[in-house]
């Protein structure tokens, strides 16, 4: 199960990638629920995904997201990923900036019933993509000693 569920995930970053919105029907239940805090449409179910991703791509139409590493255990599959793309768009209320990201880290867990994902916990750098979109000054580096 662990493997179906693995290709599952690797599905929806593919969505991602790609925009194929319509993809995500495959892979993710319908009452998906997602508790991402920075996703204004986490409790929208599937069409609440479609929207996230729609919206983020919105604001970097060349988006690009890597998965770094892959854990799964029984129904749960967990995600290491890098987020890289131009702010040429609205997003989260900030308008373009044209700054290319240097690369936004996070971690996405994600549990499974029957091949689909049905609720995701999501934790990323909040802090370093608004600095790299100008929305925040970005802190002093400390001098080397």
């Amino acid at each position: 199960m662990s493997e179906r569920n693995i290709e599952a995930m690797h599905a929806f970053f593919a969505v991602w990638n790609s925009g194929d919105l319509d993809s995500l029907d495959e892979v993710m239940a319908e009452d998906f629920v997602d508790h991402d805090a920075y996703n204004p449409s986490s409790s929208k179910g599937l069409e609440g995904a479609k929207e996230a991703i729609a919206t983020y791509r919105a604001g970097f139409s060349d988006l690009e997201m890597t998965i770094d590493d892959t854990v799964a255990v029984d129904d749960v599959v967990v995600v290491r990923w890098t987020a890289n793309g131009t702010h040429d768009g609205d997003v989260m209320g900030l308008p373009p900036t044209g700054n290319r990201g240097r690369g936004t880290h996070g971690i996405s867990w994600t549990r499974f019933e029957d091949g689909k994902a049905v609720e995701n916990w999501t934790q990323w750098d909040v802090l370093g993509f608004m600095q790299d979109v100008g929305a925040m000054p970005a802190g002093e580096q400390a001098a080397a000693g």
